[in-house]
This record gives C-alpha cells, structure tokens and sequence, in this order.
C-alpha cells in the first residue's frame, strides 16, 4: 500500500520533493511530507516590506476572496477534502461520523456576513481599513491602525474548523502565516491551502499562507525558525507540555498568544427538580454538553455540580437525573457525538473501580466502553477528575450553589448553565474565580468567534496596532516649553 502524501506549501508552491515518513496521531497512519529542515530558510517571509501587497486589498477584496473559496469547499467537488477526510478517520480524536460532518461544514464559516460579524465586533473593519483619527483632551490627535504580522500557528487537531478558522484570521487581518499542522489532523489545513493554490495562486491571500508538518519538540529545527527576525507573534493551541515547550523561544520581539489546556463544568440549579419536564430537557441539554465530540474539546462538561441536595431524598434524585442524562447521550446525532473512538484503559478501569463503592459513587454506564455518568453520593469530585474524557461526566451534589465556586479557576473555560434564571446570581462572580465563558446548558460547543475566547480576543491580539501622535504646539502643551523648577 502506498503511503500518502502530504505536501508543503509555502506562499502558493506546492512542495512534495525530500519526502521523509512521519506518523499521525495515535500511530493509525504513516504518511509521507517534505522534510522541513530542508526548506527552513524558505518558511520565514523574510523581509517584511513583502506585506505590502496585501495592503493593496480592500476589506470588500478579501470578503470576495472568503466568499469564492467557501463555494469551492464544497465537500462533494472538493477533492482535496474528500482525501483529507478519509485519512483524518485514522488520525483525529473521534469518529469518522464527526469528522466527516466537520468537513461538510466548513464552507459555511465563510460566508460573508459571519466574517463580517467576527471583524466588527473584536477588531473592528475600520482600524484595517486605514487610520482612525481621534482628538484628545488635550488637544493631541491619534491616528490608530490595525496592521497584520509575520506568524506562526501551532493549531490544536481536536477540531477541523480550527485550521480554517486560524486561515480566515489571517486573511482578514492581512498577515503572513505559517500553519504547523497537528499531527491529529495533519490534512485540513493543506487540503483549505491547496483550494486556495488552485483557486487564485498568484492572489496576495494565497500567497501568504504557508502549511507545514514537522514533529513537536525538534529543538535544532524549531531554534532556528522561532526567532524576532523570522516572527512576530506565535499562536499556539495545545496541552499543558507542549505550551510549556514553546514558551522556552519567547523574547523580547516575539510574542506568545497562548491558547492555553482548559476543563469546563456545568451547574444545575434546584428548580431543575419542579418538573419532570425541566428535568428531561436539563438532561438533553447536559448530554450534549457532555457529549459533544466526545468530549474531546475544552468546552465539553466533565465535573457538574447539581443543586439537588445532599439528603436522601436529594440523592435520589441526582441519581435518576443522571440516569436521564446516560440516556440522552446514547441517542445524540452520530455527527456530535457517538461512542468513543478508543476508550481509555485507564479511565475505565477507575471508572470501574467506583462500581465497587456504591455507598459512594452511582456508576451508570460504560461497561462497553460507551461512556458513563458517575454520580457522586458526597459533596466531592472524584478523585481523577482532571482525567474525565470519552463521555465520561461526574455528577456532584451540593446544597447551595456557591459550594462550587472554590473548583472554579483559572482552567476553567465554560460553565453552561441551568435554567437560565440562575445566570444572574452567577454571571458577576465566577470570573472572579476564573470562569472565562458562561453558556446556557446545551451550547458549549456552539462557541460564537465573534466574540471573546479563553479571557482574551485573540484576533485583536494578533494583529500590530500602531499609532501615529499628531501634535503641535499650538493644539497641544509642548514638553520643550515647560517652565523650569
């Protein structure tokens, strides 16, 4: 069998000579790519005045741009998605249901109105455009503008949308972009690259973006291509070794954008119990939570705290809700979440471990490997519950809603709520203990780009915003003319 390849591209060459065999994921693939030590003087833009030409773009040219290359990602006349797909079955982290609608569903991130949305509402259309003039107080004019820069993107693999998504921020900020491809998902941002090669090679967009796969961790090529004169910012996904590992190139002249490893967790307020309808639509709501990409992404629920109450009568119905929710996953659509692609050995067998302490811990679920809801009887997390994945969720009973907020922190990612009603007693106070996103229950993974991510808009923070201070003396004081002490 033939092993496939995965090309280089560097600012619209398509590269696939000193081919070296390098392994995906999990070890399921080994695929062949250009050796990047042999074009590591060609990955840097080098120079760069050579940003110039997107400054020739208006914002209109670059929504024209997007707008074309989303109808040729078409997933069913794309061959480079389709290829991308069927190789990803064997790298990325769920199952080929979820790969595959990820893929169908790419284009729609480049309509018009959602790039349109995103830009306006974090950076700002006009602040790319040119410079914005505002006058001071004092009389000084500041002109500010948002320019784009020289950088590279460690891109997370748990999610395909996350390649396109780092491409569109590049092109709308008009930057220069080197994509290290995850080795969990190698082939979309070479497959979205080879489109836009195909589409307009000679167009600035196409021609400042570069996609590249070398191993994590390879210090001799990494020293020399993580450098002030090579790049200007590095934005990097990813768990806690790996962004421990780039943070040992940061200097003075490159900046780190960090995306850091985060856990969420979920809250289930006590007017959930009035109604055995709040408590089904609570249960769906979670399961989804729970279940999205099989809890592969950061957003997924793992730890939920239930205000059922710590009695017997509480506990019973903590325990019924969780049998609710177990339910629920079971019959999510196969294109969110389905039984886990390889469930972990260790996991299980903790998870199994519990089903010997019933007096402590209800243990629904997961003898196949499916996945499981464990429902504490105390007022405490299991003990692994930093290591809570493939479907698997720990439901905690408490009495008040503030015993949970001493396990929020600055890990802490998403809280999705419910019912809705409680937000208002919640939303002012956990991000004092480090909640970053709060979400009505059942929307954790409907994440909006539009608006903020991990604490931080990630898109004002990768562009350079300059300004040019207008000043005269006859509009302002002049430092020169200030009487002597």
């Amino acid at each position: 069998m033939n092993k496939p390849v995965a090309p280089m591209i560097i600012r619209g060459q398509i590269i696939t000579d000193n081919l070296i065999d390098v392994g995906g994921r999990g070890g399921d693939l080994i695929f062949r790519t250009p050796d990047a030590h042999c074009y590591i003087d060609q990955l840097p833009l080098g120079n760069p005045a050579r940003l110039a030409d997107l400054y020739s773009l208006t914002f209109e040219d670059i929504l024209e741009y997007t707008q074309a290359l989303g109808e040729r990602l078409e997933f069913d006349t794309n061959p480079y998605l389709q290829e991308a797909c069927e190789l990803s079955y064997l790298t990325a982290p769920v199952t080929p249901t979820m790969v595959k609608s990820s893929y169908m569903g790419l284009r729609h991130m480049l309509t018009r109105e959602a790039i349109t949305e995103q830009v306006e509402l974090s950076v700002g259309i006009k602040y790319l455009e040119g410079w914005v003039r505002q006058r001071l107080i004092d009389g000084t004019e500041l002109e500010v503008r948002c320019f784009g820069a020289r950088t590279l993107h460690i891109v997370a693999g748990n999610a395909t949308g996350l390649s396109l998504l780092t491409i569109i921020r590049n092109m709308v900020l008009r930057s220069d972009a080197i994509i290290k491809a995850p080795s969990n998902d190698p082939f979309t941002a070479l497959a979205i690259a080879r489109t836009m090669v195909d589409m307009a090679p000679d167009h600035p967009l196409t021609r400042h973006l570069s996609v590249a796969y070398w191993k994590g961790g390879d210090q001799a090529f990494e020293e020399r291509l993580y450098q002030p004169q090579n790049l200007e910012k590095i934005v990097a996904w990813g768990g806690f070794a790996s962004m421990k590992h780039v943070t040992r190139y940061i200097q003075p002249g490159l900046e780190l954008i960090s995306l850091d490893p985060k856990r969420s967790a979920s809250i289930i307020g006590k007017a959930t119990f009035d109604s055995e309808q709040s408590m089904r639509e609570a249960a769906v709501r979670l399961a989804c939570d729970i279940g999205a990409l099989n809890q592969k992404a950061c957003v997924c629920a793992r730890v939920v705290y239930v205000q059922s109450g710590t009695d017997e009568a509480g506990l019973a119905q903590l325990n019924t809700f969780g049998r609710y929710v177990y339910d629920a996953m079971q019959t999510l659509p196969n294109t969110i979440s389905t039984a886990p692609k390889s469930y972990d050995p260790g996991l299980k067998a903790e998870v199994d471990a519990l089903r010997l302490s019933d007096d402590w811990y209800q243990v629904i679920g997961g003898k196949d490997g499916e996945g499981s809801v464990i429902c504490s009887q105390l007022a405490e997390p299991v003990s692994f519950a930093a290591r809570l994945d493939d479907r698997t969720a720990n439901l905690v009973p408490v009495d008040e809603l503030s015993e949970m907020l001493e396990a929020v922190d600055a890990y802490t990612q998403t809280v999705g709520v419910y019912p809705e009603s409680i937000k208002e007693e919640l939303k002012d106070i956990l991000p004092l203990y480090g909640a970053q996103r709060i979400v009505s229950l059942g929307y954790a993974a409907g994440l909006k780009w539009a608006g903020p991510q991990d604490a931080i808009e990630p898109l004002r923070r990768m562009g350079k915003w300059i300004v040019n201070q207008i000043a005269s003396p006859q509009t302002s004081p002049a430092p020169w003319l200030r009487p002597s002490i």
